[in-house]
């Protein structure tokens, strides 16, 4: 019993690790797509839109992961994307 309990809880912790970290890679995607997407459009939602990617490349840089995929997912939505 013990050793399922034990094995049950590394699975997880190894779980919830992986999966963190796999969150923290997503904003770069996120804000490299609105850089893309805004390269060759001059409209204030693009514009709007770059502003956001640029507030999530910072907001990635300072380890606030959540926050920074929120504002670049605002910053897709502005463009009509996702």
């Amino acid at each position: 019993m013990r050793r399922a309990l034990l094995i049950s809880a590394v699975v997880l912790s190894a779980a919830v690790f992986t999966t963190g970290q796999a969150l923290a890679f997503q904003c770069p995607k996120l804000i490299k797509q609105i850089e893309e997407e805004t390269n060759n459009r001059l409209d204030d939602a693009s514009n709007t839109a770059k502003e956001k990617a640029e507030q999530a490349a910072q907001l990635h840089k300072d380890g606030k992961h959540a926050e920074a995929e929120k504002v670049a997912k605002e910053g897709l939505a502005l463009i009509g994307l996702k």
